[in-house]
C-alpha cells in the first residue's frame, strides 16, 4: 500500500470534509477505512493499492467534485 497526501484549498465546512472523504473511497484501490480529511488543515490523506490507482487519479476525483487541490504527494 502507498500513501497520498493532498493538499486542498481551504475547505469551509464540514460537510466538505463528508464530500471530499465521499469522492475518495469511491476511487477504486483506496482503502476507504484509511481515508481521513483534516479540516482545520485542509488536507486529505488515504492509503491505496498502487496496482490499481495513484494519488494523481485521487486527486481528480476530488476535482471532479469541484474542490481544488494545491499540491499531491505520494509516498
Amino acid at each position: 500500500m502507498k500513501k497520498a497526501v493532498l493538499q486542498l484549498e481551504t475547505l469551509v465546512c464540514p460537510t466538505c470534509v463528508q464530500k471530499v472523504e465521499g469522492a475518495i473511497r469511491s476511487v477504486d484501490g483506496v482503502d476507504a477505512e484509511s481515508v481521513k480529511v483534516l479540516f482545520n488543515a485542509s488536507k486529505a490523506k488515504a492509503q491505496f493499492d498502487p496496482e490499481k490507482t495513484n494519488a494523481e487519479t485521487i486527486s481528480q476525483a476530488v476535482r471532479k467534485i469541484g474542490y481544488d487541490v494545491l499540491k499531491v504527494s505520494e509516498r
